[in-house]
C-alpha cells in the first residue's frame, strides 16, 4: 500500500532555512594574506561538531591550498547576513557547501589570473597546487606572493567554477580535527578563557523555583567578604562580582534571600504528565471494523548539559556594548541586548567564541543578556558564568511530551497510522519565525504557531503505513524550554520506531523485513540493509540479551542503528555493540561524521535508559552529572562500527540525524531482551 508523502518529503526545515539565507549566502569573507594564509570567516558557531574542520577542508580542496594553510575564524555578529547566521537544524555544512566552494573557486581564479599577468602566460596554461600557482616551465608563485595582485583582479581570466566531485582531493577523505592540538593543549579559547581588560568574575544567585522572583535581599555579609567587588540586582536574580570566581561563589552563598514562587511552583512531574495526556485531540479513526494497535509513550524533560557551562563577557559603556560568548544566533542576541540596553543595534558588538558543546542550548543567550545587565549596573566589564547547577536547575530543557498512537491493520497491511504528540511548549524565539517568513512561509496566514511550522517541516513517517496523520498539541507552561538535539524527532520518531516493532510482532513479521517492505526509496532500504547485514541481524543471542533496530531520515540524510543490549540484570542494562549505517550524501569529512554518529548513540543510550529531569513543586530536582545520569564509559558499548554509504548527492545534515534512530534501537533492544515494552523514558527514572 502506497503511503502519502509528508511535507518534509517536498521541503524540510533545512531547505526552508537555506531559502531564507539565499539572498546573503554570497556574502562570505575569504581572505588570502601576504603570508600565504587563507582565512574563511564562518558565519556559524563551532561547538565541538567539527564544523571548522569541514569548512577548512572545503576551502583547501577548492583553493588547492595545503590544509595547514587554512584558518577558519568565527564571524562576529553580522546583521547584514539577515537569516544566514543561525547555527541549527543540522544545516551548517548543508547550507555552506556551495557558497564556501564558490568563494574559494573565485579566489583561486583571481590568483591564477594574477600569476598569468605577472608571467605574461595564458591563464589556462597554469595550474594550482600546495598553496601556489605553477607554470609549465617550472616557475612557482605562492598564494602569499600573489595575494595583493589578485585582490586587484576585477574579472578573472579563467572560470571561477567549483570543482566537480571527481576533481576533489580532500573532500571525502578522513581528516583529523584541525583544532585538536589546540583543544587538548589549552590553546583553544572559550569564553571563560578570555582575558578582557577589567572584566571581573561574576555569578548569580537564582530563585528556588523556575522563574521565581526576588522577594527580599540582605547582602551586608556578602559585601564584606574578601574580594567582593559588588552585588547587583538583575531581573533573573542577584549578581555577585568578585576578584575570583571562588570568592564570588562564596559570597553568593552568604546572601540572605527570600524568593517569590515561580508560575509553576504548584506543579510536579506527575501533574505535568497529566496535563500532557489531557491535551490530545481524539483519534480520527475509531477501531470498529479493523484490528488495531494502540500505544502511549511518555518522555521526560532532558537538560542540554554541554560540558562547557554558559559563560559570557560583557563590557557595557555609555553609548556602546561589546560581548564575547558562544552564540548560535548572534544577530538575534545583538538585537535583544541592544533593546535591553537602549542602544542602537550597531552600537552592540557580538564576538562569537567557540563553545564546548551545545545540542541547541546556545540558540539562547541567557548568560550574555545577564552579563550585559550586570555590566551596565556595575559600570565595569564582567565575566559571568553559570555554574553546572545553575544551568541544570534554571537552564533550558527538551520539553516533556506524551504520545498517543493508533495503527489499524488488516490482511497483513497497515491501513492508517495516527500519531498525536503533546508537548510542553518549545521556545523558538531565536529567529526561527523570521527565517521561515523570509523563506515564504506566512505563518499568520496559515494560522500556524512556530512550533507547528517546525513540526510540519521536520516530522514525517518514512514508511508506507496507509494514511498517516501527525498532530502536535502544545501545553503552555512557564518552564524554560528549548530545542534539544533533533527537537521533535527525538521523541516522535522514537515512538514511531517502537510502534514499528510492535506492529511487526502483531503481524508475525521480522522487524527488519517489516520495515524494509514499507520504506520509501532504494536509498532508505540500502541503509537498513547495510545495518542489518553488518550487524548480523537475527543472530542467536543468550537469554537476557537482544538486538534492536532503529531507522530515521531527516535533513536530506538517512541512518539506521542496530544495537545489542545486555539486560541480564534489567536494572542495569548495557549496550554492548552498535552498528551504524548512514547515507548523508557527499561526506566532507568521514571522521567527523563518525564522531557525530557516535555521539548520537550515547545520547540515545542516555535518554532512553537513565537520563531525565524531574520537576518537584516547580523546581528541577537534578543539579549535576551526579544525578542527571548521562551515560558514562561503563554504560557505553565497547564496540561501535560505522558504515558510510557511497554519496548519493550533495551533503545532507548529520548533527542531529542519529539521535532518533539510536534511541529507538536501544528501546527496541530492551523490549526484546526483557520481554516488556517500555512506555516511559528514561526507563530507569
Amino acid at each position: 500500500m502506497l503511503g502519502l508523502p509528508g511535507i518534509p518529503d517536498v521541503i524540510d526545515l533545512g531547505d526552508a532555512l537555506i531559502l531564507a539565507g539565499l539572498p546573503t549566502s554570497h556574502l562570505l569573507v575569504l581572505e588570502v594574506t601576504s603570508d600565504g594564509r587563507a582565512a574563511l570567516h564562518v558565519p556559524r558557531l563551532e561547538v565541538g561538531q567539527g564544523l571548522t574542520t569541514a569548512i577548512a577542508v572545503l576551502v583547501a580542496d577548492e583553493l588547492d591550498a595545503r590544509l595547514a594553510d587554512v584558518d577558519v575564524p568565527l564571524s562576529d555578529g553580522r546583521p547584514d547576513l539577515l537569516f544566514n547566521q543561525l547555527t541549527g537544524a543540522s544545516n551548517s555544512v548543508r547550507s555552506l557547501y556551495d557558497p564556501v566552494r564558490a568563494a574559494a573557486a573565485a579566489a583561486r581564479a583571481r590568483l591564477v589570473t594574477a600569476a598569468a599577468r605577472r608571467w605574461s602566460l595564458p591563464a589556462d596554461s597554469l595550474r594550482t597546487a600546495d598553496s601556489a600557482v605553477l607554470a609549465p616551465d617550472g616557475r612557482r608563485a605562492s598564494y602569499g606572493e600573489l595575494a595583493a595582485d589578485a585582490a586587484k583582479v576585477a574579472v578573472p581570466a579563467v572560470p571561477a567554477t567549483p570543482k566537480s566531485p571527481d576533481q576533489q582531493r580532500l573532500v571525502g577523505r578522513p581528516t583529523g580535527r584541525i583544532d585538536a592540538r589546540d583543544i587538548v593543549t589549552g590553546k583553544a579559547k572559550y569564553a571563560g578563557d578570555l582575558t578582557v581588560p577589567g572584566a571581573v568574575p561574576c555569578v548569580v544567585a537564582r530563585p528556588t523555583t523556575l522563574n521565581g522572583t526576588l522577594k527580599s535581599l540582605d547582602a551586608s555579609v556578602a559585601r564584606a567578604m574578601p574580594g567582593v567587588l559588588g552585588v547587583v540586582r538583575i531581573p533573573t536574580g542577584v549578581a555577585v562580582l568578585a576578584e575570583t570566581f571562588d570568592q564570588a561563589l562564596k559570597a553568593r552563598d552568604a546572601l540572605l534571600t527570600t524568593w517569590n514562587p515561580g508560575p509553576v511552583a504548584a506543579l510536579s512531574t506527575a501533574d505535568i504528565k497529566a496535563r500532557l495526556r489531557a491535551a490530545h485531540a481524539p483519534f480520527l479513526i475509531p477501531p470498529l471494523l479493523t484490528q488495531y494497535v494502540d500505544a502511549e509513550f511518555d518522555f521526560a524533560f532532558v537538560n542540554h548539559a554541554p560540558m562547557e557551562v554558559l559563560t559570557a563577557v560583557a563590557d557595557v559603556r555609555p553609548g556602546r556594548a561589546e560581548l564575547w560568548f558562544a552564540a548560535q544566533t548572534p544577530i538575534v542576541a545583538q538585537q535583544t541586548i541592544a533593546a535591553e540596553l537602549g542602544l542602537p543595534q550597531d552600537a552592540v558588538t557580538v564576538h562569537v567564541v567557540r563553545g564546548g558543546g551545545s545540542f541547541g542550548r546556545r540558540l539562547f543567550f541567557d548568560a550574555a543578556l545577564e552579563a550585559a545587565q550586570v555590566s551596565r549596573a556595575a559600570g565595569r566589564p564582567v565575566k559571568l558564568m553559570w555554574t553546572r547547577n545553575d544551568d541544570m536547575r534554571h537552564g533550558r530543557m527538551r520539553p516533556a511530551s506524551h504520545h498517543r498512537i493508533r495503527a489499524t491493520h488488516a490482511l497483513g497491511q497497515v491501513l492508517t497510522y495516527e500519531h498525536r504528540a503533546a508537548t510542553v511548549a518549545t521556545d523558538f524565539r531565536h529567529g526561527l519565525g523570521e527565517a521561515l517568513t523570509a523563506a515564504g512561509f506566512n505563518l499568520s496566514v496559515a494560522g500556524l504557531s512556530l512550533a507547528q511550522a517546525f513540526f510540519l517541516l521536520s516530522e514525517k513517517n518514512p514508511y508506507d503505513v496507509g494514511i498517516p496523520t501527525q498532530l502536535l498539541a502544545e501545553v503552555p507552561l512557564e518552564v524554560p524550554t528549548g530545542s534539544w538535539r533533533s527537537v521533535y524527532s527525538g521523541t516522535v520518531r522514537v515512538a514511531d520506531e517502537i510502534m514499528m516493532d510492535e506492529l511487526a510482532r502483531r503481524l508475525g513479521q521480522d522487524p527488519v523485513a517489516f520495515r524494509r517492505a514499507r520504506l520509501r526509496g532504494a536509498a532508505a532500504r540500502a541503509v537498513l540493509d547495510k545495518a542489518a547485514e553488518a550487524g548480523r541481524w537475527g543472530r542467536p543471542m543468550p537469554p537476557g540479551q537482544a538486538q534492536g533496530i532503529g531507522y530515521h531520515d531527516e535533513h536530506g540524510s538517512r541512518v539506521a542503528y542496530l544495537v545489542e543490549l545486555d539486560a541480564t540484570d534489567p536494572k542495569q542494562p548495557r549496550v554492548t555493540r552498535a552498528v551504524v549505517a548512514a547515507d548523508v550524501g557527499r561526506v566532507v569529512n568521514p571522521r567527523g561524521l563518525e564522531a557525530q554518529l557516535t555521539g548520537a548513540l550515547i545520547d540515545g543510550i542516555s535518554v532512553v535508559l537513565q537520563a531525565g529531569i524531574h520537576i518537584d513543586h516547580g523546581a528541577v530536582r537534578e543539579g549535576s552529572y551526579a544525578d542527571f545520569r548521562y551515560a558514562r564509559q561503563r554504560q557505553s558499548p565497547p564496540s561501535v562500527e560505522i558504515h558510510l554509504l557511497p554519496p548519493t548527492g550533495s551533503p545532507g545534515g548529520a548533527g542531529e540525524l542519529g539521535v532518533p534512530a539510536a534511541s529507538a534501537a536501544v528501546a527496541n533492544a530492551y523490549a526484546r531482551a526483557t520481554g516488556t515494552s517500555p512506555r516511559s523514558f528514561p526507563i530507569d527514572f
